[in-house]
C-alpha cells in the first residue's frame, strides 16, 4: 500500500505546497486536541486554538525543505515538536502580561450563532452544550495534572512517542516514565468519572 504521507512530502519537496494540505488532512484532528490541551488556561483564554494550528501549519510548510521523511510517525512527531514549540513562545511572550485567566472565556468557547445553526443539523442545541461542556471538563482535569505528568502522557498517548523516546526527552527511566503515563491517566479517569455524577 503506498505511504500516502511520503508522497505529500515529496510533492512538498518537489515544489507543490498544495501536497501539504493532504499531510495536515490527516494530522489535524489530533494536533488541534494536543494543542488545545498543552495551551492552558491562560493561554486558552488569550489565544485561538484555530490560530495557532493555522501558525503551526506555515511554520511546517516553511520548513518542509529542510525535512527528511522517514514514515509517517517521523513526521507526526516533527509537527508536535513545532506545535510544541509554538506554544512555549506564546506562553512566554504572555508571561509579561498574566491575569487570572479563571475571569476569562476561553476564546475557542466563544461560539457564534451561525456555528450553533451548523451545529443544529448534527445534534440538537442541548448535546452540542454537552459536547462543549465536556471538553471544557477534560481541559481543566488535564490542566489540573502536575506538569510531568501532562508531558509524559501526552507524549505518549497524543504524539505517539515509544517509552524508550519520552524517557530520552525528560532525563528518566523508561520505568519511571511509564508510571507517569499510568499515574496521569488515573487521575484524569477519577476526576471525569467524579464529575460526571449520579445519571438520571
Amino acid at each position: 500500500m503506498p505511504d500516502d504521507s511520503r508522497c505529500d512530502v515529496e510533492r512538498l519537496q518537489s515544489g507543490e505546497p498544495t501536497a501539504l494540505a493532504g499531510l495536515v488532512v490527516r494530522h489535524l484532528p489530533g494536533l488541534q486536541a494536543y494543542l488545545r490541551l498543552r495551551m492552558g488556561g491562560l493561554l486558552r483564554a488569550k489565544e485561538s486554538c484555530s490560530d495557532l494550528v493555522q501558525s503551526v501549519c506555515r511554520e511546517v510548510l516553511g520548513e518542509i525543505g529542510r525535512f527528511e521523511y522517514r514514515g509517517e510517525a517521523a513526521f507526526k512527531h516533527w509537527l508536535y515538536t513545532r506545535a510544541r514549540h509554538k506554544l512555549l513562545h506564546r506562553a512566554r511572550d504572555l508571561g509579561a502580561q498574566r491575569r487570572n485567566a479563571s475571569r476569562e472565556q476561553p476564546i475557542d468557547g466563544m461560539v457564534s450563532r451561525d456555528v450553533l445553526d451548523a451545529y443544529r443539523t448534527l445534534a440538537t442545541p442541548s448535546r452540542v452544550l454537552a459536547a462543549q461542556e465536556e471538553v471544557a471538563r477534560i481541559e481543566r482535569a488535564f490542566d489540573a495534572l502536575p506538569d510531568d505528568y501532562r508531558e509524559a502522557v501526552s507524549m505518549r498517548r497524543m504524539m505517539g512517542l515509544e517509552y524508550a523516546e519520552i524517557a530520552e526527552r525528560m532525563g528518566r527511566s523508561q520505568g519511571a516514565v511509564r508510571n507517569l503515563v499510568h499515574r496521569a491517566i488515573a487521575r484524569l479517569t477519577i476526576e471525569l468519572e467524579a464529575g460526571e455524577g449520579p445519571s438520571s
